[in-house]
This record gives structure tokens, sequence and C-alpha cells, in this order.
């Protein structure tokens, strides 16, 4: 999933997009304890993934910070 993918989901798509993404990699650890794991590379690509969705929510939390201060600035 891209950057722009994801910056284009919604605020509760994306919480629930790192959920799944944080199931699949849990239940990835069990299947490759088992030996399951066809696909080794999943596990990096789910781990990347994860990363970059906290990074768009983070951004979010940020830039709605931002706008409270400019409108609380404006005011007075």
């Amino acid at each position: 999933m891209l950057a722009e993918e994801i910056r284009s989901l919604s605020d509760d798509d994306l919480k629930q997009a790192i959920d799944e993404r944080r199931k699949e990699r849990f239940n990835l650890r069990f299947q490759t304890t088992l030996g399951q794991v066809a696909d080794t590379n999943r596990s990096r690509t789910l781990r990347r993934e994860i990363a970059r969705l906290l990074t768009i929510r983070r951004e979010r939390e940020l830039w709605a910070e931002y706008e409270a201060q400019a409108d609380d600035g404006s005011a007075g």
C-alpha cells in the first residue's frame, strides 16, 4: 500500500488497516515458528506497511494540533 493510497483513507479505515496488518503479522509469527510460511518476505513487508500507516496517522494528529493552534492564535 502506497502512501498516497493511505492518505486517501478515512481515519476509521486507517485504524482498521493498522489493526488488520498487526493481526496478520501476529499470525505470521506463529506460522514462521511452525515452518508453514511460504512467503518469507511478507513479515518484512507487513512491518513496513504498519510503519507507513502509523506515520500517516501521526501526520494527521500533528496537523490537527497545528490547525487548533492556528485557530486559537487568530481568535485573539
